[in-house]
């Protein structure tokens, strides 16, 4: 069946994404973006489409559209411009879930919220499953998106319970793929820039701190799958990989895929950057029938070969 389906941060990384895949599906679908770090070019190829719409619209602001289903994913995600402007992103976080929790309750559909492994903060549990609550530094330079997140999830919740709304929450881990932004400060897409360019590629702390890279098809599937999930299902659950590297290991696998001639540079760790970061998705995997596939080094080829095609656009533009 065709569904009108909202997706608020729609001209993302992850949106613009979510955007293609639910109209290859058939779907109809709106992209409610402000622009602040979504970008045209993520979705100029899907203006022709009769089923896609585009609205430039910042969800602080109340919006009244008729739809089947939202995804909210608008909020900044990486430090650089989520601590840009920390007060706008606790308020994208919080009232932005508040318009469109408003939104689902006066059409009565159901809505997902695009929630954040920062929620577990520097995590004292490793790896970190749902059940964790958390070790977040509530008055640090990034607590406008730690805590908006959390708070965001206290808001669905407490729509469920006392307006019986139909939520589904996820929690996403790193995420990395073609229509990263550039110039966003994550550790996937600075590497890569900094390989292509030939710059030093810089480290925080000694590398030895770990992520868990998703790719960016694996993530969308897992989100498809927690909105189409029985009902009664509302998370959170994790999406992410749970394959562990260090950022040093990151590097080098960066620089042998580009055939870069970086050297690698040290620089202090920022303030309350996580140390470990592992999801478990024991309960992605029995709800959703959910796990990863794609492998780092597939996915960090294709990534590559997104940026380079990129700056090579963009040095032909100027």
């Amino acid at each position: 069946m065709r569904k009108q389906i909202l997706v608020t941060g729609g001209a993302g990384f992850l949106g613009s994404h979510l955007c293609e895949r639910l109209l290859n599906e058939g779907h109809e679908v709106i992209c409610v973006d402000n622009f602040f770090t979504g970008k045209k070019r993520n979705i100029v190829h899907l203006m022709n489409n009769p089923y896609f719409e585009v609205i430039r619209h910042d969800i602080n602001f109340p919006l009244s559209v008729e739809v089947d289903e939202i995804y909210n994913l608008a909020c900044p995600a990486s430090p650089v411009h989520y601590q840009f402007d920390p007060v706008q992103t606790t308020k994208t976080s919080v009232m932005g879930a508040i318009n469109m929790l408003d939104l689902a309750k006066r059409l009565n559909v159901k809505i997902l919220q695009a929630s954040t492994s920062e929620v577990y903060g520097d995590p004292q549990v490793h790896p970190q499953s749902e059940e964790y609550r958390g070790n977040v530094n509530s008055i640090g330079p990034r607590a406008c998106y730690d805590e908006g997140k959390r708070c965001a999830e206290t808001l669905f919740f407490d729509y469920k319970r006392q307006y019986y709304l139909n939520i589904k929450v996820i929690r996403i881990f790193n995420t990395y793929g073609p229509k990263m932004h550039p110039n966003d400060g994550r550790v996937v897409s600075n590497f890569i820039v900094q390989a292509l360019k030939d710059e030093n590629i810089t480290i925080y702390g000694e590398g030895t701190q770990t992520r868990s890279f998703c790719y960016v098809d694996d993530l969308i599937e897992g989100i498809i799958r927690m909105m189409n999930s029985r009902e009664g299902l509302t998370g959170p659950i994790n999406i992410g990989n749970p394959e562990e590297f260090t950022i040093l290991e990151l590097a080098q696998k960066v620089i042998e895929l580009t055939g870069s001639n970086s050297t690698l540079i040290y620089k202090p760790l920022p303030e309350d950057d996580p140390l470990k970061r592992k999801p478990n998705i024991d309960l992605a995997i029995k709800e959703l029938g959910w796990q990863p596939e794609e492998k780092l080094e597939e996915g960090l080829t294709k990534t590559i070969a997104y940026f380079k095609k990129l700056l090579e656009s963009d040095k032909s533009a100027r």
